[in-house]
């Protein structure tokens, strides 16, 4: 097939070399220079609409930087998503399209928006709504074996959402559920997906808390059980208390429901208290560290092994509240390090016995018994 596809940055190229990969044609449009040896990369918008089976739109919905979850971000106003990148490029294609278009969304928006705001700026072309569960430093990998496929037309059953099934049936390497519905399901089962998993961490996190102050717990021993438990939890996924919910899609998509929530007059806001207890959660934790030293280094910044992200990074929160505190954060060449923080799991350390090892993952064991290893959460 031939596809064109705006939006060049770091999730939209990888998914349109990946489809390329797979054996069809990409060109691709970008606002800003960027070159690949796989998609045809062009400078005119219209070649990236022309006779083009589908045409998908991969630009950010971005939030104001303070609102990443780096630093805390419920003292600020409640937001919708930034949509402008994406209205630019609808009003791009919408100048080449014809009837035959159809254009795919893939960006997180709220409920609602693709009827209120989108729809209208296409004259001719039809429009699907269809957000990837990605996660960056995995996305050609996630994107070709996805848990679910979620697609939204303007009606439930859309030919146009059958017409793209068939299409990921060419490239997928997994036998993924289709979950087609209408523009609104398909916008609400993107974020709610993610704030699920915001809240479920929060949850286990919570138990963690508990365990640090009742004494006399074990916080796996507890989550292990709950998460054996699959009849009514479903399964052990993020069911690892440790460093807390983050990333570039988590932190943001709450506080973008709390809008939501306000706006829609509920009456209640779940999201506040989940993106507040987040925050509690890094403070409680950046407390402990400092009963063990005040000169502080942690092993990562990014906001999951494996990437080189800090988008809503859980480990710079802790390390926000740690200098809220009183502490230092230190690199072990200016300043000597008195309590390392293991950020991940797989996070290598090597330390002597003037420095405790802090880790909130209850994974790490030394043979020196000279060396002091607090397991957060881990009472007994």
């Amino acid at each position: 097939m031939n596809i064109g596809w705006f939006g060049l940055g770091k999730l939209g190229m990888i998914c349109s070399e990946k489809i390329v990969d797979k054996g069809h044609s990409v060109t691709g449009y970008d606002i800003k220079e960027v070159d690949s040896n796989k998609v045809d990369v062009v400078t005119n918008p219209r070649l990236a609409v022309e006779n083009k089976d589908f045409v998908f739109v991969a630009v950010q919905t971005p939030h104001d930087p303070a609102y990443g979850g780096e630093t805390p971000i419920t003292h600020l106003p409640n937001k919708d998503f930034g949509i402008d990148n994406v209205k630019s490029c609808l009003k791009k294609i919408n100048k080449y399209a014809t009837e035959d278009t159809i254009v795919v969304l893939i960006s997180t928006v709220l409920p609602g928006t693709t009827r209120r705001e989108f729809a209208q700026l296409l004259d001719k072309a039809r429009f699907i709504y269809n957000p990837y569960l990605i996660a960056m430093g995995t996305v050609a990998w996630d994107m070709v074996n996805p848990d679910m496929v979620i697609i939204g037309g303007e009606k439930p059953n859309d030919n146009d959402a059958k017409a793209l099934v068939n299409f990921y049936k060419t490239i997928m390497e997994n036998d993924p559920h289709y979950n087609i519905g209408t523009w609104e399901e398909a916008e609400a089962t993107k974020i709610f997906y993610n704030t699920f998993i915001s809240a479920r961490l929060s949850l286990v996190n919570m138990i963690q808390d508990v365990a640090q102050k009742v004494g006399n717990m074990d916080v796996d021993v507890v989550t292990e059980s709950l998460g054996k438990a699959g009849y009514r939890i479903t399964s052990d996924a993020y069911m690892k208390a440790g460093m807390g919910d983050g990333g570039p899609c988590h932190p943001r998509d709450n506080i973008a429901l709390r809008h939501l929530a306000e706006r829609l007059d509920l009456g209640y806001d779940l999201f506040d208290a989940i993106a507040k207890s987040r925050e509690v959660q890094a403070e409680n934790m950046a407390k402990e560290i400092l009963k063990y030293g005040t000169n502080i280094y942690f092993t990562s910044d990014t906001y999951k092994p494996g990437v080189e992200y800090t988008d809503g990074s859980y480990s710079l929160l802790v390390q926000h509240y740690v200098t809220k505190h009183g502490g230092m954060l230190v690199n072990g060449f200016d300043n000597p390090v008195e309590v390392v923080v293991r950020v991940h799991p797989e996070d290598e350390i090597n330390v002597d016995e003037h420095t405790v090892v802090f880790d909130p993952w209850r994974l790490y064991y030394t043979s020196n018994p000279k060396v002091k290893v607090v397991h957060y959460g881990k009472t007994r």
